[in-house]
């Protein structure tokens, strides 16, 4: 526990010295939505030279049925549809990550491996014992992290062998790599867990079970709860409701994020859409 409250030290005064006047309300500005797509669970934005592209999961069915029916769409910046069927064959694909040219979907009970350039499925991992898998997020050294919410558990998959990383991580779902560190939305809480596996609890107070994080500005984040709500949290823990559309059915799943646009990328898996969002935050 000491080594992360000294990380949260760090952070603090690191945002401390470059931080000026008065904070304003975060807040979410429409850009675009676009509709016709197939059950979509997670976003995830893509760069590559100067291009960037959005991946797009489609469950397209049962979210754990093991029916072939999933698949990948590619999305441009603008909402437009760029192939709705880039990637077919999957079953129930939800969060993704990439690496060195690999796109790491998760899929039901098994990692599938994509090769970006190609659009070709490479592998698919079997993971043991898996249930729900999730969400995945990759280091700087390419050890992929795979959650699964229905056992409670983060599995790691590096250099060919598989292992349970994190247990009793309760609903686990979304994930994001900080250097050394890795960043857990488990049920209502949002955990920060070091390379030794401490963990420090960085807000809670959530409404509904954590999907989607993404990093934002010095130690902040966006957070989806799927039901409905979007959060922006602050450094010192303190959550601002930024959106609430769960009254009119649209959910909010693993959201993705543009820092060079500030754009936050939201896949409604009910209305078969996905929303952007300018992110005005400071």
């Amino acid at each position: 526990m000491i080594t992360l409250t000294k990380l949260r030290v760090v952070f603090l005064l690191g945002f401390m010295a470059v931080a000026t006047g008065v904070n304003a309300q975060p807040s979410l500005e429409q850009l675009w939505l676009t509709e016709g797509l197939s059950v979509p669970e997670s976003v995830l934005v893509y760069r590559s030279g100067k291009n960037t592209v959005l991946f797009v999961s489609q469950i397209d069915g049962d979210p754990t049925a093991v029916d072939g029916q999933g698949g990948i769409a590619k999305m441009k910046t603008n909402g437009e549809i760029e192939d709705l069927n880039w990637v077919t064959g999957l079953n129930a694909p939800k969060g993704m990550a990439t690496f060195e040219g690999k796109l790491y979907v998760a899929d039901i009970n098994q990692l599938v491996v994509i090769n970006i350039k190609s659009g070709e499925i490479e592998k698919k991992i079997i993971i043991p014992g898996a249930q729900f898998l999730n969400d995945v997020a990759i280091d700087a050294k390419g050890a992929v992290y795979i959650s699964d919410t229905k056992t409670n558990k983060v599995h790691r998959y590096e250099k060919g062998m598989l292992n349970d990383y994190l247990l009793k991580a309760e609903s686990a779902n979304g994930l994001k790599v900080i250097g050394p560190n890795l960043v857990v939305g488990a049920g209502k809480y949002l955990l920060l867990v070091d390379k030794n596996k401490n963990r420090l609890q960085i807000a809670t107070g959530f409404a509904q079970d954590i999907d989607g994080i993404e990093p934002i500005n010095k130690g902040d984040f966006l957070v989806s709860c799927w039901p409905g709500l979007i959060y922006y949290v602050h450094l010192d823990g303190k959550i601002d409701l930024m959106l609430d559309s769960q009254k009119e059915g649209i959910n909010t799943a693993d959201i993705g994020y543009d820092s060079s646009t500030q754009t936050l990328f939201v896949p409604n898996f009910a209305k078969n859409s996905v929303t952007a969002y300018k992110v005005n935050s400071r």
